[in-house]
């Protein structure tokens, strides 16, 4: 007996095949199992300026790289079709405009973009609150931050570690075979696709 998990849209489908062939014509579904997908898009705010050393850390605005990275990314972003039901950012500045670039590239209504004043500097455990606290009717939501605590927060939702350090525009995707938010625990997350502007 073999088993496959077919992923349609935001719904696993898990397959019993009794002749161990899960992919050819003679798969014969001999028991099914229905369960939901949470994606997560964990995104590093793009690279901010320190042309004024007077200016408040949270106020810092994109550089000049910051701002050609985030469209970059926001466009591999649509390239993969990624529709987020939620974008979520810190409300510092480098992190908000970054959210708006990329929000604005993949076609979502600025007007429905949040902010949580939490996500600023938050760490891994308080990044985890944040998590659980959102609404189950968004499968797919980005959240906009700043590190180490987004590196150390991917780090233990994946059973492996992804990186050292998820650079400026550094997108981390993660999905979560549960029915709610509320279910995400650190170990339990698969990584889809770990990119930044660089990769290319």
């Amino acid at each position: 007996m073999a088993a496959k998990i077919m992923l349609i849209g935001n719904l696993a489908i898990g397959l019993w095949c009794l002749d161990g062939d899960c992919e050819g014509a003679r798969v014969r579904q001999v028991n099914s199992y229905f369960y939901a997908v949470k994606t997560l898009y964990v995104i590093r705010h793009a690279k901010s300026s320190w042309e004024d050393p007077f200016l408040d850390d949270f106020d810092r605005p994109l550089s000049s790289r910051g701002r050609s990275d985030a469209p970059r990314m926001g466009k591999r972003l649509k390239e993969k079709e990624i529709h987020p039901d939620l974008l979520l950012s810190s409300p510092a500045e480098r992190a908000i405009s970054t959210c708006l670039v990329i929000a604005e590239k993949i076609g979502y209504n600025l007007n429905n973009v949040h902010t949580d004043r939490r996500l600023y500097h938050a760490d891994d455990d308080q990044l985890l609150s944040i998590v659980r606290g959102l609404n189950d009717a968004n499968d797919e939501v980005a959240i906009f931050g700043h590190n180490p605590g987004l590196t150390d927060f991917v780090n233990r939702l994946s059973p492996e570690p992804v990186t050292d350090n998820i650079p400026t525009c550094g997108i981390v995707c993660l999905k979560f075979s549960l029915d709610s938010w509320k279910q995400v625990h650190w170990g339990k997350g698969d990584v889809d696709f770990f990119d930044f502007p660089k990769n290319r």
